[in-house]
């Protein structure tokens, strides 16, 4: 899969925009937060299984409620069109278990 261009990524995250572009490095992240731990981890376990059927595999952080998460398709060097995928379907999932 090809890495989007700067154009391409700067119109994808007009349509997610929780998401930002990554310090230091090629990647989008957000920072989720939940009312606790459950729903974080209920939402982190959807995400898996997207993920997994989707073979790409998001870097992410859990601390109690708050899960920070980064997308990067590695072979590509940078953001692809299944990362914008994936940060969709996150966004989505976020919304169902009340996350903001």
């Amino acid at each position: 899969m090809a890495k989007l261009t700067i154009d391409e990524l700067r119109a994808a995250l007009k349509r997610l925009p929780d998401w930002q572009l990554a310090q230091g490095r090629e990647a989008i992240t957000r920072k989720f937060q939940f009312v606790d731990f459950d729903a974080a981890f209920s939402f982190m376990s959807r995400c898996a299984l997207k993920a997994a059927a989707m073979d790409h595999h998001p870097e992410w952080f859990n601390v109690y409620n708050k899960v920070e998460v980064t997308l990067a398709t590695h072979d590509a060097g940078g953001v692809t069109q299944k990362d914008i995928d994936l940060a969709t379907t996150m966004d989505g999932y976020a919304a169902m278990s009340g996350g903001r």
